[in-house]
């Protein structure tokens, strides 16, 4: 029937916007977790805890993206497997497949974080660059998904593709500089958009829990969700804001209980140091 059909479309943008905005939060916690402790010593490199976090962060990218094929192609009414017909002629749910394609360089990605962590043979830089291929590739593939469809749905999901190309700039800028924590926040708040925007996307065009459809004719519906795209970005920031503070508060009181230096106390000691040395200058000029 037409309801369930609706139904099935939500959750076909339902279930990716849930992956997305699983690693964007995770992100937007890991990160400023790992920049906040490298300031405190500088010196170290990045510890052998945050690379297994990085595999296992690959390990579930997979586990999702098993998952997602799965669900695209076993549904009741997906593809089975099949690509095309050869009875009618005809290729067989190709939205799935684009799907399944999305799903699967995701998969790729998360072998080759796996990847860099057991063999040191893996080049530096790989699994960014295969996160930014895949990202590239799911934008691809929704430029081209929309193409020809009514207007309102053509529209909502060009807004998606704002947040999907300029993640995957941000994550190839990555690959030659690593942990930078702006470029790594900001990959954290396009996860977050992707992830939010998809069910809004999926609430819009499909109206999973009843209700009278939007008009694909009205312009007004187009200015608004324009205007809501942006205030899913602005909640993405303040997202991203809320967590980095509370990661640094955290980490703030867990270093005072186990008496640990603080990041504030290391910065007042390189200023310290820095005024110094330069007395000990000035009292060498004088000499």
């Amino acid at each position: 029937s037409e309801e369930v059909d609706r139904m099935a479309n939500f959750k076909g943008h339902a279930l990716p916007g849930s992956f997305f905005l699983v690693f964007g939060l995770w992100w937007s916690v890991k990160y400023p977790l790992h920049y906040l402790s490298r300031e405190v010593n500088k010196k170290s490199h990045r510890t052998s805890s945050f690379q297994r976090v990085d595999a296992i962060e690959g390990g579930v990218k997979i586990f999702f993206s098993l998952v997602g094929m799965l669900a695209e192609q076993f549904v009741p009414d997906g593809p089975h497997l099949h690509l095309y017909s050869g009875d009618k002629r005809d290729w067989v749910k190709l939205m799935n497949w684009q799907h399944t394609t999305m799903y699967l360089f995701y998969g790729l990605s998360g072998v080759v974080d796996v990847l860099t962590y057991i063999s040191q043979a893996v080049p530096r830089g790989l699994d960014r660059l295969m996160l930014a291929m895949a990202v590239f590739v799911e934008g691809c593939l929704f430029y081209y998904h929309v193409l020809h469809r009514p207007l309102l749905d053509q529209h909502i999901h060009s807004l998606l593709l704002i947040a999907i190309f300029a993640g995957a700039g941000s994550i190839l800028l990555e690959v030659f500089l690593r942990d930078n924590i702006v470029l790594e926040m900001f990959r954290a708040s396009m996860a977050i958009v992707q992830g939010t925007w998809f069910w809004q996307v999926g609430v819009v065009l499909f109206q999973p829990w009843g209700g009278p459809m939007w008009d694909e004719n009205d312009h007004s519906n187009i200015m608004f969700l324009t205007m809501c795209f942006f205030w899913h970005w602005a909640a993405a920031v303040a997202i991203l804001a809320v967590n980095y503070t509370l990661t640094y508060c955290c980490l703030q009181r867990f270093r005072r209980v186990s008496g640990e230096p603080y990041i504030s106390l290391g910065v007042r000691q390189q200023k310290c140091e820095s005024r110094s040395q330069a007395a000990f200058l000035n009292g060498s000029d004088e000499e």
